[in-house]
């Protein structure tokens, strides 16, 4: 059996397959269930599944820059909310020298596993070099 293409919305075209990052089928998480205090965070945060099913909508549209932009939140997914701000912190200019860089990139890579984010991260670190936004 041929699979159709996913389509936008996807809580339309694929509603059955859609699950919040807890693994709740999304139409389970409804106003009523948070009424009655059955609504974890887990049961409103996207899942991974979910935004790699969006960056394939967007890539199928011809959007390549916002499927990686999802495909990357689809692999930041896994990281611990504080280890993503302390990124953060680490890619802003001038906090980080380049070697700081390379090891997160390679720490996305092996513990995350996370590659986009890595290439992402390797690619800022050039370019960080070139513009001299480096730590001195």
């Amino acid at each position: 059996m041929i699979t159709p293409p996913i389509k936008y919305p996807l809580s339309e075209s694929a509603a059955e397959t859609l699950r919040a990052s807890s693994g709740r089928l999304l139409s389970d998480v409804t106003a009523e269930s948070a009424r009655a205090g059955d609504i974890s965070m887990a049961d409103i945060q996207i899942s991974a599944d979910t935004l790699r099913k969006q960056a394939e909508v967007a890539r199928l549209a011809g959007y390549p820059q916002q499927a990686s932009n999802l495909i990357r939140a689809a692999e930041l997914t896994a990281v611990p909310n504080a280890e993503v701000l302390r990124m953060y912190n680490t890619l802003r200019p001038g906090r980080a020298t380049h070697a700081e860089l390379m090891a997160l990139a390679d720490s996305l890579e092996t513990n995350y596993h996370a590659p986009e984010c890595a290439h992402l991260v390797r690619e800022a670190a050039g370019v960080y070099q070139i513009r001299d936004l480096l730590q001195k």
